[in-house]
């Protein structure tokens, strides 16, 4: 069955995502370190995991769990390709879609990114999420989960084995 597994430390999309989850009947897994408190929905299908403090223990939490068939909401750029390497997928809060064409990329603009914070630039945070934002994540979401639970049926990839 896909799970759908939240970054949720700062995720502004908690409440569209426990919708969806809630009317497909998924399994939704907050993870947390709790340094920003995330109040519990009070829903059956959703579990609120508090790891201990650190900078990526929530990440990796979630990396260690995550699988083919399931579903992780992030705006963390390593934890998506972490899941996609474990053959999850990933969805951005702004509705767009990790991929393994896309996640190269966008790890070599976040290293441009923090270099030219390190030089001490501005390259500015994210903008505020929109409407518009919210209702592509929300189309998204029903797409990746559709997608995830197609790759959970279908049989696993098959592994190229050399005989040099």
């Amino acid at each position: 069955m896909t799970t759908l597994f939240i970054d949720g430390d700062a995720c502004p999309v908690r409440e569209e995502a426990f919708r969806v989850a809630t009317r497909l009947n998924l399994p939704v897994k907050v993870v947390a370190n709790g340094s920003r408190p995330v109040r519990p929905p009070g829903l059956p299908n959703v579990e609120m995991i508090l790891v201990a403090e650190g900078a990526d223990a929530a990440d990796d939490w979630i990396a260690e769990r995550a699988t083919r068939g399931d579903v992780c909401l992030t705006a963390d750029i390593p934890l998506a390709a972490r899941c996609l390497a474990k053959g999850a997928r990933a969805l951005s809060f702004k509705g767009r879609p990790w991929t393994t064409d896309n996640i190269g990329g966008a790890i070599a603009g976040r290293a441009v990114s923090q270099g030219l914070r390190d030089m001490g630039q501005m390259t500015g945070g994210p903008a505020p999420l929109t409407k518009a934002d919210r209702s592509r994540f929300l189309a998204a979401l029903d797409g990746e989960i559709a997608a995830a639970q197609r790759d959970a049926a279908a049989p696993p990839p098959r592994k190229w084995v050399s005989f040099e």
